[in-house]
C-alpha cells in the first residue's frame, strides 16, 4: 500500500492538534509535497545533519523541535539550516514538526516521560481550557420586549451550548428607575419613580462576539440605557495541557526516585541533579518534558512531592525551594523529550502497520556532549 505524506500528516495532526501549539511556536509540515508517497519515517528530537543523514531518500523526518523557529529569514543553501532543507528537498525527503502541540496533547511528551519512569499519569498539571472563552450575559428588559431582545442576541451569536442554539434562562421580576432631567424614558416620565414588569434574561456567548452581542441587545431593547451585566466565565479544564501529575507504584525516598529517573532516561553529560531532602518520601510527582520552570507555580500548588523537568535555572529554582517543599529533579532537555519519539513511532506503526517502516533515530542530539573529569 502506498502511503502519501498527506495521510501521515492527517494522523499526526489528529494526535498532536496544531491548535494546541503555543502562539510563538512553528509546527507542521516544513518541506515536502503532501501528494507524494513516503517510504519511511524517522523520528528524532532535533533535525541535525547526523539525523538527516539517517533519513532514506523519499522518507519523512518527524522532529519534535522546529528547525525554523528563531530568527530565520533565509533558507539559502549556504546557511546551516538552509543546507539541510535543500538536501532534503533534492532527495524527496520531507520534514514535519510536532512541538508544543505534542507537549500538550494526550498522550504527549510528558505522558511518555512519565511512562518511561514507571509512573501512572492521573491528571494534567497545567490544563488547557476545554472550550473557547465565554461571557455570561445578564440582561433586564420589559417583559413585552424580552422575546425581541433574546432574538437579537441569538442572531449575534449568543446562546450556543454544544449542539444546541437559542439557549437562555428567564425569570420575571420588577425593575425600578427614576428618570432625571435630560432623560427620554421609553416608559415613565422625568421626575417620577417608575416600576416595570421586567424579565431577567441570561445566556452565554463567545467573548470574541462581545461587541456584536452588545450591538444586537441595544438594537432590540426599548430603553435608552439598558441594564445588563457581562461576566467573563472561567473555562473548565480539558484533558490536554502542559505537564502531568503522576503517581509511583509505591512510595520511595527522594534519593531512590532520583536513581529511578537516571535509570529511565538516556545518559547525557548533563546527568540528573536534584534539590530536596534525600530521605523525604516521594509518591506523587509532577513531570514536564522540556524546559519546565515556567510551571513552578503550578507545581507548588499541585500537592506533589517532586517535580521532574529540564532546564531549571538557578534563580527560579532557588525561589521555588524557599517557599515550597516540592523537591526538584532536573534532567537534560533532550533526554526528557526522547521518550516521546517512541510514543510517536508506535502511533504511526499502529495506524500504518507494515506499509510504513518507522525508525527512532539513535543519534543523541543533546548539544551538551563533553563531561568534566
Amino acid at each position: 500500500m502506498t502511503v502519501r505524506l498527506a495521510d501521515i500528516v492527517d494522523v499526526l495532526d489528529a494526535a498532536y492538534p496544531p491548535r494546541l501549539a503555543q502562539s510563538w511556536d512553528s509546527v507542521g509540515l516544513v518541506c515536502g509535497d503532501p501528494s507524494e508517497s513516503v517510504e519511511t519515517v524517522t523520528i528524532a528530537v532535533d533535525a541535525t545533519p547526523a539525523v538527516v543523514a539517517q533519513v532514506p531518500d523519499r522518507g519523512l523526518l518527524l522532529a519534535h523541535h522546529p528547525l525554523l523557529l528563531r530568527g530565520v529569514d533565509s533558507v539559502s543553501a549556504d546557511t546551516a539550516k538552509g543546507s539541510l532543507i535543500h538536501s532534503m528537498i533534492r532527495t524527496g525527503r520531507a520534514l514535519f514538526t510536532a512541538h508544543t502541540n505534542a507537549d500538550s496533547a494526550a498522550p504527549g511528551v510528558s505522558d511518555a516521560l512519565a511512562l518511561a519512569m514507571g509512573l501512572e499519569v492521573t491528571e494534567v498539571l497545567s490544563p488547557v481550557p476545554a472550550g473557547p472563552e465565554l461571557d455570561k450575559w445578564v440582561v433586564f428588559a420589559p417583559t413585552a420586549d424580552a422575546a425581541a431582545v433574546r432574538a437579537a442576541m441569538f442572531s449575534a451569536g449568543a446562546g450556543h451550548i454544544g449542539d444546541y442554539s437559542q439557549c437562555s434562562w428567564t425569570v420575571a421580576g420588577t425593575g425600578q428607575f427614576l428618570p432625571h432631567e435630560g432623560a427620554s424614558p421609553a416608559i415613565g416620565t422625568v421626575g417620577a419613580v417608575e416600576k416595570v414588569a421586567e424579565d431577567r434574561i441570561e445566556m452565554v456567548a463567545p467573548a470574541t462576539l462581545r461587541a456584536a452581542v452588545l450591538a444586537g441587545l441595544r438594537s432590540a431593547h426599548p430603553y435608552e440605557e439598558p441594564a445588563f451585566d457581562i461576566v467573563a466565565l472561567q473555562s473548565a479544564p480539558g484533558g490536554v495541557g502542559l505537564g502531568r501529575i503522576a503517581t509511583l507504584p509505591t512510595p520511595e525516598p527522594l534519593s531512590a526516585f532520583v536513581s529511578r529517573v537516571r535509570g529511565a532516561l538516556p545518559a547525557t553529560s548533563w546527568g540528573v541533579r536534584a534539590s530536596g531532602e534525600p530521605t523525604a518520601p516521594v509518591s506523587r510527582v509532577a513531570v514536564c518534558g522540556g524546559a519546565g520552570d515556567s510551571l513552578l507555580d503550578d507545581v507548588a500548588a499541585a500537592e506533589v512531592d517532586a517535580y521532574v523537568t529540564a532546564d531549571l535555572r538557578h534563580h527560579p529554582a532557588d525561589e521555588h525551594r524557599r517557599v515550597s517543599e516540592v523537591a526538584l529533579v532536573d534532567v537534560a532537555h533532550w533526554a526528557s523529550e526522547y521518550p516521546w519519539c517512541g510514543q510517536a513511532a508506535q502511533l504511526l506503526r499502529d495506524h500504518f502497520g507494515d506499509s510504513l517502516p518507522v525508525t527512532v533515530s539513535d543519534v543523541r542530539t543533546d548539544p551538551w556532549n563533553v563531561e568534566g573529569s
